[in-house]
């Protein structure tokens, strides 16, 4: 189950809020809870975009697993 490095794309914590249109200080506490693993290099974060998009399926399946109970 080895990803091959070549293929895994990264993304800045400015491009992760873009895409989940938080703020980045969002993305910041995620990965801080453990909620989003990232890759810190020096005094910046790199998240993999398969991250992002695991995330938004969860977040996104739990949202409606609860409009489906109500």
């Amino acid at each position: 189950m080895a990803h091959d490095l070549k293929d895994v794309r990264f993304l800045t914590v400015a491009e992760v809020a873009d895409m989940m249109r938080v703020s980045r200080m969002t993305v910041y506490r995620l990965v801080h809870a453990g909620e989003l693993p990232a890759i810190r290099f020096g005094r910046s974060f790199r998240v993999p975009e398969s991250a992002v998009e695991q995330l938004l399926q969860t977040a996104t399946s739990q949202e409606s697993g609860v409009a489906d109970s109500a």
